[in-house]
């Protein structure tokens, strides 16, 4: 079919059954209720429905009634009358319409038409942008898949559910609690766990700690945990670091092989040998890493739904490191607003995708400014309290033996002593985690009773954390 043959053709529509919709309404009142989850105003094509299907709409919150005098009274107030065609329309509408209760099954019909229409917007707009020479592929790519899939999150339509379909899955939730399990997906620290019950699809979690302190590493032992032991996917997006330093720093965790002999090759056979198992274990895992130096909420959207559909295992987790390296949309506005936006499209994303989002962030240099036992806190976080009050929780890592020369250590016992503070939690208490830190291997260890090489005693008969 040519182009402009497309191009001339009326948009998808159905006169006949928005006329069904706005008659069924004004015959029984009760079919308001029923019509009202399935559309909205603007799917109707034509303006004289849109004000119709409004004004009705508005008639029924307002006055809890709805019949053909108060409708034209309504519309000759809003001097709308003769917008929608007049006396003589509304009658048509009724005689069109002989019963409402055909009125779920005609709104059904004007939803998927509009569907129609907004993809064929959505595709307008994307060959429009396409044609910009001012864009940029991967950034238009990004807002294509945007476009496309905003239609089906607008039509989503389960957002209600009855009490009898939540009971048993109620009930399982406690059963899992009452064992000391987690309800979410397990991170592997089970005080961390314990205290929030893993992490939750559609939480946005905030990880954050001054540089240098270990939140990539405390990252890394996360994901590996989730997709060893959880056999789960994982995204990790790193705006920070390249991709062999990642896979490097999560075979040195596993393997426990000192990351700098690795790093100047003299690491020795043991090593090698540790490093193949680990390598082996990993290989059996679905572990995503996207290391584009440049991201936009958007684009990292796009990759999270790709791999959402095409992983083995289900995508349990994304992890982001760092926040303030994210692209914003508008370089332009003032960088406080663009962290506030930015942090409010990573909730949504963790929304749409229905998969936690772990996001790394830097807090300020406030937080040395109180000295070397100076403890991180909310006011910390760099650049905007609007990352506070999106995220479901925050998370600091606070070393004791940050930021002291080894003599400092030693007189005041702290080495590997750190601690992971909830400072923030939306459904569930705050605290301390106590860890113990092993820099070499680059791994976080729970605490363990007595020395803490007991931690890595513990780690290598059990196999986890």
């Amino acid at each position: 079919m040519a182009e402009t043959e497309i191009l001339d053709r009326l948009p998808p529509q159905s006169l006949e059954a928005e006329r069904g919709v706005i008659g069924s309404m004004l015959i029984d009142p009760r079919m308001i209720d029923e019509v009202l989850p399935i559309l909205k105003p603007e799917d109707f094509y034509t303006e004289a429905h849109q004000i119709l299907f409004q004004r009705v709409v508005k008639l029924h919150e307002e006055r809890g009634r709805v019949d053909r005098t108060l409708l034209l009274e309504a519309l000759r107030s809003e001097s709308q009358l003769e917008v929608v065609g007049g006396i003589a329309y509304i009658g048509e509408l009724l005689e069109a319409t002989p019963v409402a209760a055909h009125a779920v099954y005609y709104a059904g019909i004007v939803r998927s038409k509009a569907t129609l229409r907004a993809m064929i917007h959505a595709s307008t707009e994307i060959l429009r942008d396409a044609y910009d020479p001012s864009q940029e592929p991967q950034e238009l790519l990004a807002k294509a898949e945007d476009r496309i899939f905003a239609i089906g999150d607008e039509r989503s339509n389960d957002s209600v559910a009855t009490v009898d379909s939540l009971l048993q899955e109620a009930f399982d939730m406690f059963e899992t609690r009452k064992e000391g399990g987690a309800t979410g997906v397990a991170t592997g620290y089970k005080d961390l766990d314990k205290m929030c019950g893993g992490f939750h699809p559609t939480e946005l979690l905030i990880l954050a700690a001054r540089p240098g302190v270990g939140k990539t590493a405390l990252a890394l032992n996360i994901v590996d945990h989730i997709a060893v032991k959880e056999d789960a996917a994982v995204l990790f997006v790193s705006l920070e670091m390249a991709k062999m330093e990642l896979i490097s720093r999560l075979l040195c965790a596993r393997a426990e092989v000192n990351g700098i002999s690795l790093r100047n090759g003299t690491f020795t056979n043991i090593d090698h040998e540790k490093l193949q198992k680990a390598s082996a274990t990993f290989y059996e895992t679905e572990i995503f890493i996207d290391d584009t130096p440049s991201r936009t909420i958007s684009e990292i959207a796009a990759v999270a739904r790709r791999l959402a559909r095409r992983t083995k295992r289900e995508l349990k987790l994304i992890v982001i490191d760092y926040l303030q390296l994210i692209e914003p949309d508008n370089s332009r506005d003032p960088r406080q607003e663009q962290v506030s936006k930015i942090a409010r499209q990573l909730k949504q994303l963790a929304r749409k995708i229905g998969v936690p989002v772990l996001c790394l962030a830097q807090l300020n240099r406030q937080v040395e400014a109180g000295g070397k036992d100076q403890r991180p806190k909310l006011s910390h976080l760099r650049e905007s309290g609007a990352i506070e009050q999106d995220a479901d929780m925050v998370m600091f890592i606070h070393r004791e033996d940050y930021g002291l020369s080894n003599e400092q250590i030693q007189e005041k016992d702290v080495e590997g002593k750190a601690e992971l503070i909830v400072a923030k939690q939306r459904n569930g208490p705050t605290g301390e985690v106590k860890l113990v830190w092993k820099k070499e291997y680059g791994r976080y260890y729970p605490e363990a009773v007595g020395h803490p090489d007991d931690s890595f005693r513990a780690y290598q008969d059990s196999g986890t954390f």
